[in-house]
């Protein structure tokens, strides 16, 4: 049995009218548009997410893997989530070898990760090497008070900036940004960027 430490999205023991559900369910639902080839699900907790993209996609994408640090986590989405396309891995997004186990991607997913992770830096790099040259990647992450800030959440290190936020996109090609509230993800003028709690990057290598 997967324990719930607070954060983590468990489908099963959750209300259909969670919100925090809704909202993950969401990114999984809107990423689908993009998702093509091989697929990683950087940081997949207990792999809802993975089979989502694995079935609503499964005639655009060859291959989904889900990475995740916490074993019992990767253990539940084996056993919950079957898909001949999809697959579940132990592993740390920060891993510097990460790249040369797991190969190259023609998309990656990372839904809730970066507020985190205290290796930032080595995060972005490690979806950088593992995404193919034309490649998309589609990253969110919470706003705040910034880098280096206590956010007050229990699990986040801090969370960033919508100003930190985008430069940490200033290497692909090119690169789009929404903005969620609840279930709803649009894109937003800058005068009203400061009204969403979370962003997400479209971006293409």
């Amino acid at each position: 049995m997967l324990k719930d430490t607070g954060e983590r999205v468990i489908p099963e023991k959750m209300s259909i009218l969670n919100g925090l559900l809704l909202e993950h369910l969401a990114r999984y639902h809107f990423s689908a548009h993009y998702v093509y080839g091989r697929v990683l699900d950087f940081a997949s907790g207990s792999g809802y997410g993975t089979h989502i993209i694995a079935k609503q996609c499964k005639d655009k994408v060859d291959e989904v893997v889900g990475v995740d640090i916490n074993q019992d986590a990767v253990n539940y989405a084996k056993a919950k989530y079957y898909h001949p396309i999809s697959s579940f891995i132990e592993g740390d997004v920060v891993d510097p070898t990460l790249p040369e186990v797991l190969g190259e991607f023609d998309c990656i997913l990372s839904f809730e990760t970066l507020e985190h992770i205290h290796e930032e830096e080595q995060f972005m790099k490690n979806i950088y090497k593992m995404l193919k040259p034309g490649g998309a990647l589609i990253l969110s992450t919470p706003f705040g008070e910034g880098r280096g800030i206590p956010s007050g959440q229990e699990f986040h290190v801090h969370q960033l900036t919508v100003k930190e936020f985008k430069e940490l996109f200033n290497d692909y090609q090119t690169k789009e940004f929404y903005y969620q509230k609840g279930v709803v993800i649009e894109p937003a003028q800058s005068s009203e960027e400061k009204n969403y709690p979370l962003g997400i990057a479209v971006c293409k290598k």
